[in-house]
């Protein structure tokens, strides 16, 4: 069916209703940053994170690539999507009435969307109908099963809403379309039972088998798995895929465990139902399964939402087939692994266990032990690289050292890149440290040529780049020369969301940060930003023989001539106006951005509406900041002008910003004043 146009109280309604953040890092993994969030960018390969979303502004905006736009723009773009289809699934997430332009065609779609309703109605009460069996005389033996075998407490069982389908051939069928009404093609749907081969009519597709309820994060039921009870292959049987259920994009017990991956800071990522349940009985309630699959990227993205430090434990089984499993889920997530954008972990449980297995033997504690201690993924593929491999054979000895420098070659960070050359070099020598300084070499030549390439200057023009280095350098030079500032400006950072681009300044601020952790451990009642009892110029001009190169790059920071002595002596007009200048630089790029988002936005409106009257009365009011008659236009016409006047409101938004970062730039008559008090400044 065709998407009908939509009435622009339910897009405005949509709009408002629809956080940014919350659709982004669906696709995106975020970390907040000032008062941005910010990620690789999903529109362009990219190592470096350069796309920021801004929460306050309920925009998103890439530096690599120049994509940008609001929630709708972006769900847009990622899925190939049209504007209506977006707008129709953020108003059934945000439970916003749907109205369009034609009544009719509001019926239509009332009954398409109440499709996913009644379907999650069927398998609700399939779900409590299967709970109930469980405790009637058919289901006994399934009870016994989950009580005795699987050493569950009732409470366990009633949390899962664990249940029991009977061997009966339509038995739930009958339930759901004789006595509660529900079409055979609903209950089809819904993936609850299929169409004889002959003779017509449905049979249940779960007979006398465990059932367990997958539900969604919103907790509601959107399938079930099922273990056979009679030894009937297959063992295991999930729903199949539906309207509701996609087992790639869903974790088993994600509902139950969100709220502690939030209060521990990580997840567990385990690969069977019973393994959930089994570390939920017994209080590890951060842990969930990927239901018989490789851990996606959609599911990966899930998780991430929900823990800080972005932790990640994967405990598979230690055989072949769960250590391919942890393969392919670390191929999923390799990039931000790599990036640092995961902290990815692996977990192999001793003598080939699974979660449920060692907790029949071990206590919670001993499992959490294991986790703490759960090598890094890195750390597990280069003992992978190594296991089973008789390095004194040259082929094997060779096959290991390509499968290390492969893994190598793909670390972005140079620091840890080298240190694990040197490890690896120490494994591969067996102790030999002559050997090793040779490996090391070695493989440090094979990794060489790796180029990590950083943000894209697409929309960086040639001026800003003298701006930005001299804003940086007044910011650093401050302070080293006025300690009671050091405060003022972490806070100037932190607020305008400052970063230092150029690497040379980089360099330099990471040592006076690391200097300063240094002092505080040693003199912690010094330990102020301000405090004198320590010279930071002093430290850092000692760092001249360990880093001669880097630091003659920022000396004439560490030197003042007679000018910019001058400059530190209004160090809070300094700091403000080059943090104004930073983040004007950052502003300036939105701007040309939204103009050429305009120029696109502009030949699609031609491209639907022509030469039609419509368009060229919208674009006479297109410079009036507010138009009744424009805002009549939106109300009658589709996405295009929409989109336009969208762009619109951004660019003038940024561009009044621009004037109050210019206003700060400028000296206003309290700095006249604020100069004139100070003593050390001679102005004549």
């Amino acid at each position: 069916m065709t998407t009908p146009r939509l009435h622009p109280d339910t897009i405005e309604q949509v709009r408002q209703a629809t956080d940014i953040v919350d659709v982004v890092s669906e696709h995106v993994s975020l970390r907040k940053q000032g008062r941005n969030m910010v990620g690789c960018c999903p529109f362009h390969d990219e190592k470096t994170p350069s796309f920021s979303v801004s929460p306050e502004k309920q925009f998103y905006y890439c530096f690599g690539c120049g994509a940008g736009g609001n929630a709708i723009k972006f769900l847009m773009e990622i899925g190939q999507r049209s504007f209506g289809e977006v707008v129709l699934d953020l108003a059934q997430r945000s439970q916003v009435p749907i109205q369009t332009l034609a009544k009719d065609e509001e019926k239509k779609l009332a009954r398409k969307l109440s499709l996913r309703e009644q379907l999650y109605e069927i398998l609700a009460i399939a779900s409590r109908y299967y709970e109930h069996s469980l405790r009637q005389p058919p289901g006994l033996s399934a009870l016994r099963y989950t009580r005795d075998q699987r050493g569950l407490s009732d409470d366990t069982i009633q949390t899962f809403q664990l249940g029991y389908a009977p061997g009966g051939w339509s038995t739930l069928h009958d339930v759901l379309v004789q006595e509660k009404g529900f079409t055979p093609d609903l209950v089809q749907q819904a993936g609850l039972i299929l169409p004889r081969k002959s003779g017509g009519g449905f049979y249940d597709r779960f007979r006398d088998r465990l059932m367990i309820p997958i539900h969604d994060a919103q907790s509601r039921v959107v399938g079930f798995g099922s273990r056979t009870l009679t030894g009937e292959e297959p063992k295991y049987l999930n729903s199949p895929e539906t309207e509701l259920f996609n087992k790639g994009k869903l974790l088993f017990g994600l509902d139950k465990a969100r709220q502690t991956i939030v209060k521990a800071d990580r997840a567990v990522v385990v690969e069977g139902y019973f393994d959930v349940i089994a570390l939920h009985s017994v209080g590890i309630t951060n842990a969930v399964a990927s239901m018989g699959t490789a851990l996606s990227l959609d599911q990966m993205r899930q998780l991430l939402r929900y823990t800080e430090s972005k932790q990640v434990i994967l405990n598979f089984d230690a055989d072949v087939a769960g250590g391919k499993a942890a393969e392919r889920a670390i191929t999923e997530v390799e990039d931000q692994a790599y990036r640092g954008e995961v902290q990815l972990r692996v977990l192999n449980l001793p003598n080939g266990k699974d979660a449920d297995e060692y907790l029949q033997e071990y206590t919670a504690e001993d499992y959490l032990d294991l986790l703490d201690t759960s090598p890094l993924w890195l750390d597990w593929q280069i003992q992978r690289a190594l296991k089973d491999r008789d390095l004194q054979q040259a082929e094997q000895f060779q096959a290991a050292t390509e499968a290390i420098a492969a893994i190598l070659g793909k670390l972005p960070n140079a620091t840890l890149r080298t240190h694990y050359t040197h490890r690896c070099a120490g494994l591969l020598s067996q102790g030999d440290s002559r050997l090793a300084l040779q490996l090391e070499e070695a493989l440090r030549q094979q990794v060489r040529g790796q180029r990590w390439h950083g943000r894209s200057q697409k929309w960086q023009r040639p001026a800003d780049y003298t701006l930005r280095e001299a804003a940086e350098a007044q910011i650093l030079r401050i302070y080293l020369h006025r300690p009671q500032f050091r405060q003022d400006i972490h806070n100037a950072m932190k607020q305008r969301d400052i970063e230092f681009s150029f690497s040379h300044h980089r360099f330099l601020w990471r040592q006076i940060l690391a200097i300063e952790e240094d002092q505080a451990k040693l003199e912690p009642v010094h330990a102020e930003f301000d405090s004198p009892a320590f010279d930071l110029i002093a430290v850092v001009q000692d760092l001249c023989t360990e880093y001669s190169q880097e630091i003659q790059q920022v000396y004439h920071l560490i030197q003042l001539n007679e000018k910019t002595e001058l400059d530190i002596l209004r160090p809070n007009l300094s700091i403000r106006a080059a943090a104004a200048s930073l983040e004007r630089i950052a502003c300036e790029k939105r701007c040309r951005h939204l103009l050429q988002m305009w120029e696109s936005a502009m030949k699609s409106a031609k491209k639907e509406l022509g030469q039609r009257q419509i368009l060229n009365t919208y674009l006479q009011q297109m410079l009036m900041d507010e138009s009744e008659q424009a805002q009549s236009l939106l109300e009658e016409e589709s996405f295009c002008l929409q989109e336009l006047d969208e762009i619109k409101r951004l660019y003038y938004q940024e561009k009044r910003y621009l004037q109050q970062l210019d206003q700060q730039r400028c000296v206003a008559l309290n700095d006249f004043s604020e100069l004139m008090e100070n003593p050390q400044l001679n102005l004549n």
